[in-house]
């Protein structure tokens, strides 16, 4: 069995039915005046690499739940990555920011959760038959990797929109790792 195009068909497949909102995404991104970026496990990872595209693109990024997090307030953005939608060490950090005005969006594989309910923008990936038990790709994995490629594909098109450079970009990239 090619395992590598069992995946990549997959992942094909999830991302062909998912509704293009990375123009909404990063719209939202651009207003706000900072933006907050959090997950649980795997999906942490992920928002990790978006944030960090993000900041290399020049904006005010934080992760929720690091030490040196400022206050949420009204005016910024919270992005979660959340397969269910229901991830319980999330859900204060939903109540906060809807608590102080700042806009919420949910990227998750349900178009319907207790976070969806109440984003500003749900980008649900896949459909909610797009992640039956695939044997190889266990616990999430078509999620969270259909995500990384959706959020990857968003800052391909944030470069290319605002006519970022390699050059640019590595300027910013951190120097004290």
């Amino acid at each position: 069995m090619d395992h590598q195009k069992l995946i990549l068909d997959k992942l094909t497949g999830i991302l062909a039915v998912t509704d293009n909102k990375s123009s909404q995404l990063l719209d939202l991104v651009e207003k706000a005046g900072r933006t907050f970026i959090g997950g649980a496990g795997r999906s942490l990872l992920v928002s990790r690499f978006f944030a960090m595209r993000l900041v290399h693109a020049g904006y005010n990024v934080n992760m929720i739940g690091e030490v040196v997090t400022p206050a949420i307030k009204s005016g910024d953005l919270l992005v979660l990555v959340s397969g269910s939608g229901g991830t319980e060490t999330l859900l204060p950090f939903v109540k906060k920011a809807k608590s102080v005005g700042a806009k919420l969006v949910v990227i998750s594989m349900k178009k319907s959760s207790p976070m969806a309910d109440v984003a500003d923008l749900v980008i649900q990936i896949g459909q909610d038959d797009s992640f039956p038990l695939t044997k190889g790709m266990p616990m999430g994995s078509q999620f969270e990797l259909s995500t990384l490629i959706f959020l990857e594909a968003a800052i391909s098109e944030l470069i290319h929109a605002k006519g970022l450079t390699e050059e640019g970009m590595r300027a910013i990239h951190a120097n004290l790792e």
